[in-house]
This record gives C-alpha cells, sequence and structure tokens, in this order.
C-alpha cells in the first residue's frame, strides 16, 4: 500500500505534535514512538506507571438481531455461552482447515447485540464471512469509521481514569458504559489497563482529558513499537506473525480461546482432528543466552539442523535480553529448557526454550 493510500486516525494531529515518528500498519498511518520518550521509555512507563495508546486502527463492526449472540457463537470459536451480558472475551475466526483469519475481541451486549473487535487489516474479512453466513434479521456492520479507541495501560490507569469520573472497579474481560465511553477492562500489554471504545467526535477532548489527568502519574503517550515489546514480553500473539491463516490455534497454545464442546463453529472439524492427533510444530517463546536480538523469520538450529522459525523477536525492555515465539517441529522432540541457536547477523546465537510469559505482571 503506497503512504498517499494510508488512512489517519482523526487523533494523527496530536501525534504529530507530540513528535510521533509514524508507521504504515494495518493500512493506517499510525504512530510507532515519540520525540522525547522512545520504545524503552515507553515500555517502562506502562509497567511502572501508566501509558496511553492510541489504537483506533482496531476494527469494530456489530451483530445485531434476535439470535445475534447465539449466531457468532456458531462461528467463531470461544464460547459466549460461558459469559454474560457486560462481559468481553478473546476469540479466533478461524477457516475451514483451522486456520486464524483473525483474533478479535467480542463484547457480549445483550443476547440480540455483540460488539467486535478484529484487527485493523483483517476487519473487513471477518465482516464479510459473518454477513455472508448470517441468517434472516441479523444485521453485521462495519463500523470502523465511528469510534476510536484509547488504551490506557499500567498501574496507575485506575487513578487516571477516575480523576475523568470514568469507571474503574470492573472486573477483567468486562466493560461499562459512561456517557457514550465503553470502559473495558481489557489491554494487550500485560498490565492493569483499559481499552476506551469512544465516538470518533469525542476522541481529540478525552485523549487531552487523559494526558492532563495523568501528568502527576507520569504518563507517557506511547506507540506501536512499546506495544510490540509489552506484548511479547507477555506472549501474547499478533496476528500475521504468531496467529495466521497457516498457523492454527492447536500448533499456537490457543486451544484455551476454543469452545471444543460446542457443537458448531468454524474450522470445528479439522481443529479437533489436529488436537487429537498432535500439532506437527508448536509455538514456543525463546530467550537469549547470549547477545543479540532475534528476529521474525529468523531459522532456529537444534545442532546444525533446521527446527523451526522465529515467529516475533524483540529486546525485552524488562529482561534486558533477546526474547522471541517460535514455531517449532514437534518432532525435533525439543523441551523447556532445551539449548537451540539462530543465526544474528552472521553469528550463531544461544537460545533457551521456554514457556511464555516471560514477564508476570498483574495483568488482573
Amino acid at each position: 500500500m503506497t503512504e498517499a493510500a494510508l488512512l489517519r486516525p482523526v487523533l494523527y494531529p496530536r501525534h504529530a505534535e507530540l513528535g510521533a515518528k509514524f508507521a504504515a500498519f494495518g493500512g493506517w498511518e499510525m504512530p510507532l514512538e515519540y520525540a522525547g520518550g522512545g520504545v524503552l521509555k515507553e515500555h517502562t512507563a506502562v509497567r511502572e506507571a501508566v501509558g496511553v495508546f492510541d489504537v483506533s486502527h482496531l476494527g469494530k463492526a456489530t451483530v445485531r438481531g434476535p439470535g445475534a449472540a447465539d449466531f457468532v457463537n456458531a462461528c467463531l470459536t470461544g464460547d459466549l455461552g460461558r459469559i454474560g451480558p457486560g462481559r468481553a472475551q478473546y476469540t479466533l475466526c478461524c477457516d475451514d482447515t483451522g486456520g486464524v483469519v483473525d483474533d478479535l475481541i467480542v463484547y457480549l451486549n445483550a443476547a440480540d447485540d455483540v460488539f467486535l473487535v478484529p484487527n485493523a487489516a483483517n476487519t473487513a474479512e471477518v465482516v464479510r464471512r459473518l454477513a455472508a453466513a448470517a441468517p434472516d434479521g441479523i444485521q453485521v456492520e462495519n463500523r470502523h469509521a465511528d469510534f476510536a479507541v484509547l488504551a490506557v495501560q499500567g498501574p496507575r490507569s485506575a487513578e487516571v481514569l477516575a480523576a475523568l469520573a470514568l469507571p474503574t472497579d470492573h472486573a477483567y474481560m468486562s466493560f461499562a458504559v459512561a456517557d457514550d465511553v465503553i470502559v473495558c477492562r481489557t489491554g494487550y500489554t500485560g498490565e492493569h489497563g483499559y481499552e476506551l471504545v469512544a465516538p470518533v467526535a469525542r476522541a481529540t477532548a478525552l485523549w487531552d482529558s487523559i494526558m492532563a489527568a495523568g501528568a502527576e502519574h507520569g504518563i507517557r503517550a506511547c506507540g506501536l513499537a512499546a506495544r510490540d515489546t509489552l506484548r511479547t514480553e507477555m506472549g501474547y500473539p499478533l496476528h500475521g506473525q504468531d496467529l495466521s491463516p497457516e498457523i492454527t490455534p492447536v500448533q499456537a497454545r490457543a486451544g484455551w480461546a476454543v469452545g471444543w464442546s460446542k457443537p458448531a463453529f468454524w474450522g470445528r472439524d479439522a481443529l479437533l482432528a489436529e488436537k487429537a492427533a498432535g500439532p506437527r510444530r508448536t509455538l514456543w517463546g525463546l530467550e537469549s543466552l547470549d547477545r543479540g536480538i532475534p528476529r521474525p523469520h529468523m531459522t532456529v538450529l537444534s545442532g546444525d539442523t533446521p527446527v523451526g522459525e522465529i515467529t516475533s523477536g524483540t529486546f525485552s525492555p524488562t529482561r534486558r535480553i533477546g526474547i522471541a515465539l517460535a514455531l517449532l517441529d514437534t518432532a525435533a522432540g525439543l523441551t523447556e529448557g532445551s539449548e537451540v541457536a539462530v543465526d544474528v547477523r552472521g553469528r550463531r546465537s544461544r537460545m533457551k526454550v521456554v514457556k511464555p510469559p516471560f514477564v508476570r505482571p498483574g495483568v488482573k
């Protein structure tokens, strides 16, 4: 996609004022990091105080009509029968082969009203698939342009929102509505935090009020680079790298997001068969034992034998080491603690196989 074709969030002027470095992501021109901060300071602000991300590039869609929740439940992997109105659920949209079209959050308003937050690049496809399958009386609508999403994340996040008279004491993976703002106890950093879904017309004023209320708590505007290091430290997958149409939830250790006992969801037969047989490859964590930062697509070696590929890799600001997620061949027989290697800029770098997360902050 050319730069001219990239979409800009409504808060683009605020990001520019803060000296943001922009990058293309999911068809949008989004802040990567900010002047005077950078990924290390932004990452640390979220782990130790509070940061705010503009994640308005995330998709938004509604599914409404009699039986809307039951319809969504018969399509996506998560079991909506396990939650009630006012709750949210991480789930997957799979194809018939079990590949992951998208991972997304479902917000259950009522039996006839469901709100979806897919990934930016996949929103149109998720909406298309649901609309094509929807029975008469159920409407599926892409609401991407109607809402902004701001993620306020970190141990001081509740204090910031409380100063704005927004609700903060609801449970993890639940949401409350205040003055047309949906305050969700969700996030992708591993810290206590909230995602605020607000009408686009209110986005700038909401951003300004959050930044003002957070000033005494050391709030920082945070970009996608810090969001990536934070989610990688937690072992959270990124669609297109750790999940994809070629990477199933069984391979990616995301079986916990599948309602295995449900009678129907897209990809069910293929996933049940793969689960029963065992996946040919599995997503593991890797921790560097030497200097060097692992990056996606690097080949993982056991001895001199290729045994997999890194899907996500970065420097962990919290651990001060290189960390990675990697799909490793089941036949290689690797277990937690096994030593492998990757080629980092022409030098063989040793890594240890581990189970994510790489850090354990207080998400709940």
